[in-house]
């Protein structure tokens, strides 16, 4: 039943004969109610509607009267617009046709005063042509004498150069001769130092012994350096050797590791939180104490990808994503961090205290090869000792053997054997157990699914192998440097010792050598300074020589200076009769040029002045036939006939509008846009807003008619609800609140308790036949159980109630038990004994023995 069932029954059965009528007038009072206030509340909103859509056609009436307050102001400006257009152009017209007759007046004066300029500029055009003839006869004169003068400079130059030529070699002599004799000097001073130090060459002893004992060393020195550079060699070769070794052990193990890789990869796909605690833990592994794994599905690592999916179907995931931790204390660390503060998901064990990682299995693995059985799961893979230990104790893979297909052939056999809990063969998982009553087991069995994170093997030993080789190639590279840096060392020292013997040999070889050649520098220098002394120069004859030679050349130039000074004579007097002529040629000239400008701006203006009075009679022509089109717009806007002038009313209109085009234009351009911010707006709006003023006064008055009557009826219906109301209370706790027996107010035991309790205290109210009440003590604690069964034995025993039927599986010690009560006790199960066999005496017999031992 619903709620409201309920309480319907409850009325039925224990209410006043007249409680479920007032129940039910009262239903259809508030069903009507509803519709009351259903009908007043769709009325109100569309009243409220109603008004505010008015509201809004309010605002839209007042916007279609403005609207057309500015197109009727658009339509008196349109109407301006050709009259103010007309009258400008009007204006336009006078001022054009006064600019054409000054432009005309001015022409004529231009012309008057351009004749007498004319005259004159021709008189001198008359005087200038013989003037200008003399002048470029004169011309060619100047440049004929100049010439000459150009060509005896250049003569008398020629002879300067000759004289400071035949001095240069003079003072070239001079200098040579000097250098000759400090030549001489140093040459004889050279000498005489040559012959200083052959004296002191000449009292040393013989030094060949000694370059002979050096040369031997430095053959034994650079011996020793070719075996240096001969196990360099060696080493250098070693050392390329471990190299290419430590690269290819590098490249195995990146190929373990990004295995490894790969299964973290999965971890990540499958629980993101535990890859996000995994990233954490690397980064803070500082902060613990004791050893902390990885989750175990990285640290596993099974010896044989095809051994995965046992060892994966035997360890939940749970435990596959959970950290291992040796010290309980680092646990509660690591929980606190990632669990508490960074709200992440993971799974952490704390590994035993006793290891457990080498527990040997209950019996050896060779006592179990008959069944097919070949190995434990603790063999199958590797992993860290903590980690082993835990699933050792946890999981007993130490204890849990593996078979072939022998196994399941000899499957009637293999589970008879009393060791046995869990087992595998290659596609099943199965479990025995035994029971305690008798002795018999029972199997299931569970086939064995695909390995999904366990498959990427790593061989640990080899890994471990290969790190062990990876430090051995790294500790032979470490002896290698260290033997090729004293090697390096050694050849240091041998280099000094060569470069000192170098050296010293150098330096004997010299002293050797040095008196040798003394001896010939001395002998080389006495026969320059021999050929130094015969080639002496006669400075006197040289000086005597040059001054004949100038005398010559000086004679020469004072010729050539007379027929200089001649021409420079005639080219001046040529020159100053070219200037007379030339400067009475400018005057002309600028009185002329005056009279050409004064005629070329007479004739410029004339030409101009011509050209504006063709214009502007154009202009004149194309206004007066602009103004009367004008005239014939602005009257044809206006509606007026030819010969009608302005009506009145227009007048006064545009005299309160601008004046201008521009003003007109822009008054246009505003009130064109504000007009058509105004869309949508027609008489219509109006029309609309007048019809629904009159539909809102309409429903306000039926509004408050339905309101008066819902208040009537409401009062009618409280009238009713206090018949119905106050004979229900009557029948329930006044001090507590009604609610519903649900899980959210009582537990399962009180549950049952109180649904006991309430069908006992109907039971009299509502007859029938028999009860029949199945477990309702089960989830109820000692004291309420032993309670409700008083109960029951107390009401099913009245004569006049009907027949009970209470099952159970169990009953509490020392009921009290009533003498109408018959108790049955149904026996079943496999192992029962039949009717036959039963022997009641000799249970209670046995029951009574173990009581009292």
């Amino acid at each position: 039943m619903s709620k409201i069932e309920l309480l319907e029954a409850t009325e039925k059965s224990v209410g006043p004969p007249k409680m479920h009528e007032y129940h039910c007038e009262l239903k259809n009072f508030r069903n009507k109610e509803r519709e009351l206030e259903n009908v007043l509340k769709e009325k109100a909103s569309f009243l409220e509607k109603a008004k505010q859509r008015n509201e809004r056609n309010k605002h839209d009436v007042n916007r279609y009267y403005e609207k057309k307050r500015h197109l009727d102001v658009i339509e008196l400006l349109e109407k301006k617009k050709p009259w103010v257009e007309y009258e400008t152009t009007r204006k336009e017209f006078e001022g054009a046709k006064k600019e054409r007759d000054d432009a005309k007046k001015q022409l004529a004066a231009l012309k008057q005063a351009q004749a007498p300029m004319l005259a004159k500029l021709q008189l001198i055009d008359n005087q200038l042509k013989p003037t200008e003839a003399q002048i470029k006869a004169k011309t060619v004169d100047i440049k004929e004498a100049s010439l000459k003068c150009k060509q005896k400079q250049e003569l008398l130059d020629r002879k300067h150069k000759e004289i400071a030529d035949i001095k240069q070699t003079q003072r070239l002599k001079q200098m040579e001769e000097e250098d000759h004799q400090k030549r001489i000097s140093n040459t004889r001073r050279t000498i005489d130092d040559l012959k200083a130090e052959l004296a002191k060459v000449a009292d040393q002893p013989d030094m060949t012994p000694r370059i002979n004992a050096v040369n031997v060393e430095l053959r034994n020195i650079r011996e020793e350096r070719a075996k240096t550079e001969g196990e360099k060699a060696d080493l250098r070769r070693e050392k390329d050797n471990l190299y290419a070794e430590s690269t290819l052990l590098v490249r195995k193990l990146s190929d373990m590791n990004n295995m490894m890789n790969a299964k973290e990869e999965k971890l990540q796909r499958r629980h993101r939180d535990t890859h996000t605690a995994l990233q954490w833990l690397r980064h803070n592994r500082h902060l613990f104490a004791g050893n902390v794994h990885e989750p175990m599905m990285l640290v596993i690592n099974v010896r044989d990808h095809r051994f995965a999916k046992f060892v994966e179907n035997h360890i939940s995931f749970h435990d596959l994503r959970a950290f291992v931790f040796q010290r309980k204390d680092d646990m509660e660390k690591f929980m606190s961090e990632v669990r508490d503060k960074m709200n992440l998901k993971v799974n952490s064990i704390s590994a035993p205290e006793d290891l457990c990682s080498r527990r040997p299995p209950s019996r050896n693995i060779e006592s179990l090869r008959r069944f097919g059985f070949f190995t434990y799961l603790r063999e199958m893979f590797d992993a860290p000792d903590e980690v082993m230990s835990y699933l050792c104790h946890q999981y007993k893979v130490h204890d849990v053997p593996v078979g072939n297909e022998q196994t399941k052939a000899m499957m009637k056999t293999v589970i008879e054997e009393p060791y046995l809990r869990v087992f595998y063969t290659m596609e099943e998982r199965y479990m025995l157990k035994r029971s305690h009553y008798s002795n018999k087991i029972s199997t299931s069995n569970s086939a064995v699914h695909p390995s999904q994170y366990l498959t990427i093997t790593v061989d640990a030993e080899a890994k471990r192998q290969l790190e062990q080789q990876m430090k051995t190639c790294e500790v032979k590279l470490r002896e290698i440097d260290e033997r090729i840096k004293v090697l390096q060392a050694e050849a240091a020292t041998l280099d000094r010792r060569d470069n000192e013997l170098l050296a010293e040999k150098k330096h004997l070889s010299e002293v050797k050598g040095k008196k040798r050649q003394l001896e010939q520098k001395i002998s080389t220098k006495q026969d320059s300074l021999g050929q130094m002394e015969h080639g002496a120069i006669d400075l006197q004859k040289i000086e005597e020589e040059t001054k004949e030679r100038i005398a010559v050349v000086n004679s020469q130039k004072v010729a050539i200076v007379g027929a200089f000074m001649a021409n420079m004579k005639l080219r001046s007097t040529l020159t100053m009769e070219k200037v007379f002529l030339a400067l009475e040629t400018v005057g002309l000239m600028a009185e002329k040029a005056k009279l050409e400008n004064d005629c070329r701006d007479a004739t410029s203006e004339l030409k101009n002045t011509v050209e504006i009075c063709s214009r502007l009679e154009q202009r004149k022509v194309q206004l007066t036939a602009q103004c009367k089109g004008l005239l014939k717009r602005a009257m044809a806007v206006c509606k007026m006939k030819p010969e009608e002038s302005l009506p009145e009313d227009l007048r006064n209109a545009f005299s309160k509008l601008p004046d201008t085009l521009d003003e007109i234009d822009a008054s246009l351009n505003e009130e064109r846009s504000r007009a058509e911010c105004f869309t949508g707006l027609g008489e219509n709006v109006v029309d609309e807003y007048n019809k629904r003023e009159q539909e809102v006064k309409h429903l306000e008055k039926e509004l408050e008619d339905q309101s008066t009557a819902l208040n009537t009826y409401r009062q009618n219906i409280s009238e009713a609800k206090e018949r119905w109301l106050n004979p229900l209370k009557q029948l329930f706790h006044s001090s507590t609140q009604l609610h519903e027996l649900t899980a959210y107010h009582q537990s399962g035991g009180e549950r049952s308790v109180s649904t006991m309790l309430y069908l006992m205290a109907l039971q009299e109210l509502n007859r029938c036949p028999f009860r029949v009440v199945d477990e309702i003590n089960q989830g109820m604690d000692p004291v309420n159980e032993r309670r409700v069964f008083d109960i029951v034995v107390r009401t099913a025993c009245k004569e006049t109630t009907s027949q009970y039927f209470f099952i159970t599986p169990k009953l509490l010690q020392n009921l009290q038990y009533a003498d109408e009560m018959t108790v049955l006790c149904v026996h079943n199960g496999s192992q029962m004994l039949s009717s036959d066999q039963w022997d009641e005496k000799a249970f209670m017999k046995r029951r009574l023995q173990r009581k009292s031992t």
